[in-house]
């Protein structure tokens, strides 16, 4: 159960390459690098804290999305101390939930929906702390609820892929069969069904169907590359040609077996924007499906500084920017600007009511 202390941000997109290629946050105080700027001075101080899952700071997914957070409320109060703490295993939630506390954190944030029980208890045992948790809701008034409603931006995803697909099969599996991993499914699944509809074609996806919630394909592990490689090189064999992996660093593993494909196979990223997370596999990634954890917890903190800390529940939506679609990057001039104002006009349907999203992952 390591704990990283930073008072200063690695700021910009630089520090996303950087974590995305593996390398973990440092012990130094040092303010910015390179050609960013260093952090503001004006604020409040707070002390705030991090809970990581399992898969380390630099998984190129929830858990380095949500350390960004951290280092951009930093970058714009340099007086918010930030640190976390890893999880090796579920056994270590309670812990070091518990260690944070008694550190003297003024917030500690847990990372995980699979976090919900040690968040319960331990904010249940300390009434006059300050608790969020990312991916749940507990309903106690010390915890503050971060959710997203991913299939909205995973909608966009299933029909950008159902529309790209050379084979007409596509693919998805998940990290554990939990509700922040299936509502991406969910609404990956039920993208490629409206493509189907709107254009009367049969693109079929593998590894899930929303309407069997127990059913599908998992790796069971958020670190795991070799198993995502092998789902991934089943599902290739089956003749997928698009895989959307749901599974943090596990889904590095999907994106190693497209490119043993030499291109044939390619991937939507989850999370983060897979160019600046794994840029290692940029030509591979269509596009991804983004969870803006890094803004909702930036935003939790500074409004935490300034002493308001808030309350109740954030869902990030379309409309407020907290789930969408990635830049197409290497594959901007591939994809059919028909195809991208269809999806536009998707977001704005979505957006609008026009268009109802069924998961029944989606927080409310």
């Amino acid at each position: 159960m390591k704990r990283i202390w930073r008072t200063a941000a690695v700021l910009g997109v630089a520090a996303l390459v950087a974590a995305g290629c593996g390398g973990k946050p440092s012990n130094d105080n040092s303010s910015g690098n390179g050609g960013g700027s260093s952090p503001s001075a004006a604020g409040k101080a707070l002390k705030a804290c991090m809970v990581l899952d399992v898969g380390g700071v630099d998984d190129r997914s929830f858990n380095q999305s949500s350390w960004q957070g951290m280092q951009d409320a930093n970058a714009a109060n340099s007086n918010i101390k930030t640190s976390y703490v890893s999880s090796s295993s579920q056994n270590d939630y309670v812990p070091n939930l518990t260690q944070e506390v008694n550190g003297g954190c003024q917030t500690t944030i847990a990372v995980g929906g699979l976090m919900t029980d040690a968040m319960k208890s331990t904010a249940g045992k300390n009434p006059d702390k300050k608790f969020a948790i990312i991916d749940s809701n507990t309903g106690q008034k010390n915890v503050y609820g971060i959710q997203f409603n991913t299939a909205q931006g995973a909608f966009l995803g299933g029909y950008l892929a159902a529309g790209m697909t050379k084979t007409g099969k596509v693919a998805t599996f998940g990290g554990l069969n939990i509700p922040p991993v299936t509502i991406y499914m969910d609404g990956f699944w039920e993208g490629v069904q409206y493509y189907n509809k709107q254009k009367h074609k049969n693109v079929k996806v593998l590894g899930w169907n929303e309407k069997n919630q127990k059913g599908g394909t998992f790796a069971n592990s958020f670190t795991d590359q070799g198993k995502g490689r092998s789902v991934s090189q089943a599902f290739i064999q089956q003749g997928a040609d698009i895989i959307f992996p749901v599974a943090g660093g596990t889904g590095l593993g999907a994106a190693a077996a497209a490119k043993a494909t030499g291109g044939k196979v390619n991937l939507l990223w989850v999370d983060f924007d897979g160019c600046k997370s794994a840029p290692e596999y940029c030509q591979y990634f269509i596009s991804s499906v983004t969870k803006n954890i890094p803004a909702a917890v930036k935003k939790y903190v500074t409004n935490a500084a300034d002493g308001t800390f808030p309350t109740g529940t954030y869902i990030g939506t379309l409309d407020n920017g907290g789930t969408g679609l990635a830049p197409y990057h290497q594959f901007d001039s591939k994809v059919p600007s028909s195809l991208k104002s269809e999806i536009d006009k998707l977001k704005q349907d979505i957006i609008d009511g026009k268009i109802t999203i069924t998961s029944p992952a989606q927080p409310k």
